[in-house]
């Protein structure tokens, strides 16, 4: 009898708690307003729609760009699921590249040596890192790679790096993958400014892959042949060493583009139209503009099959075997120049 009464009393207690819970969460919250309830914010007018829910809405854009981009999104897809066997959970290490513009809801992962220093410079413009200058080009090359003028998704918690890799507008910039490793090869090891690169790499190529190297270049290492270039990526012992420096690391490996579900896969051949695209996208075509590109120094095609002329076949499929990746999940046919 006693026992009951106390299980009553236990469950009177209870309920009470419950009922003053509910009472104090009604009276905290205020209820959405029919105007909220439309999408519409406190001042009447609509919120601003995402890049994402832009992409999305066709009517919003150039028809004939979203198909583009819609056909290299699939393509892209459909490649990650025929040449890659294994899905991994991503890590904050994965991150490091993908740069964070909270307040226009975008996500880029830069790639060096694909116009990654002018997209950090409007992303500085865009984020207010860089201060009064609306000019992209009025920022200097070497401050729009200062580390901590724009955050990376690998420094938020793991539910922001979901939250934003589920909202924001995921964007990337690739590039023809030979003459991307030309490209770093021609500015890290054939401009005399480079000295830091000539020290940490090439006295270190030159050892290695240079039969009675002279003292002054084991000292100075400014004077990698590109051939010597390529038997230091090809060599196993490289990447056992350490990890490829990022300027001739592969996408896929940059980027992860098969576990992260880009949006927009710009590429340099198309570089202004597909800059153009995002710049849309994200509503701020009116407020930055994409720098144009000197066309005249550019690294195309021809200076790479010059430079792979003297690359036996040997050395060249075991080239693009190492980047085979970065050619199939970006569509590049193999160059026309090599003897595979």
């Amino acid at each position: 009898m006693r026992k009951s009464k106390i299980i009553r009393m236990l469950f009177a207690l209870s309920l009470g708690c419950f009922l003053m819970v509910i009472f104090y969460f009604n009276s905290n919250l205020k209820p959405a307003s029919a105007s909220e309830q439309l999408g519409e914010r406190s001042d009447g007018q609509k919120p601003r729609r995402s890049p994402l829910q832009t992409l999305y809405d066709g009517d919003q854009v150039e028809s004939a760009v979203q198909a583009i981009h819609q056909g290299r999104r699939e393509f892209l897809e459909e490649a990650c699921r025929s040449y890659t066997r294994k899905r991994r959970v991503l890590i904050p290490e994965d991150l490091k590249h993908v740069i964070v513009d909270d307040q226009h809801g975008l996500l880029y992962c830069y790639v060096p040596k694909v116009a990654c220093t002018n997209w950090k410079r409007v992303l500085m413009v865009l984020t207010g890192a860089a201060g009064s200058r609306r000019d992209p080009l009025e920022i200097p090359a070497n401050e729009a790679h200062v580390s901590g003028n724009l955050r990376t998704l690998s420094e938020y918690s793991a539910s922001q790096i979901n939250q934003r890799l589920r909202s924001y507008l995921k964007f990337v910039f690739v590039r023809e993958p030979f003459e991307r490793l030309v490209s770093a090869y021609r500015n890290k090891f054939t401009r005399s400014y480079n000295t830091a690169f000539h020290k940490r790499y090439g006295t270190k190529i030159v050892r290695r892959h240079r039969a009675n190297p002279q003292p002054d270049a084991l000292e100075k290492g400014d004077d990698v042949s590109f051939d010597e270039f390529v038997y230091y990526l090809v060599d196993p012992a490289t990447q056992m060493e350490e990890p490829f420096n990022e300027h001739w690391e592969r996408v896929h490996s940059l980027c992860h583009p098969c576990l992260i579900h880009y949006d927009v896969v710009g590429k340099y051949e198309t570089l202004e139209q597909d800059s153009s695209y995002v710049l849309r996208l994200a509503g701020v075509e009116d407020r930055v503009r994409f720098p144009a590109s000197s066309k005249s120094a550019r690294t195309t095609g021809d200076v790479a099959a010059q430079l792979f002329l003297n690359i036996s076949p040997f050395y060249q499929k075991k080239l693009y075997n190492l980047f085979r990746m970065d050619f199939l999940l970006f569509n590049y046919s193999v160059p026309a120049y090599l003897k595979l």
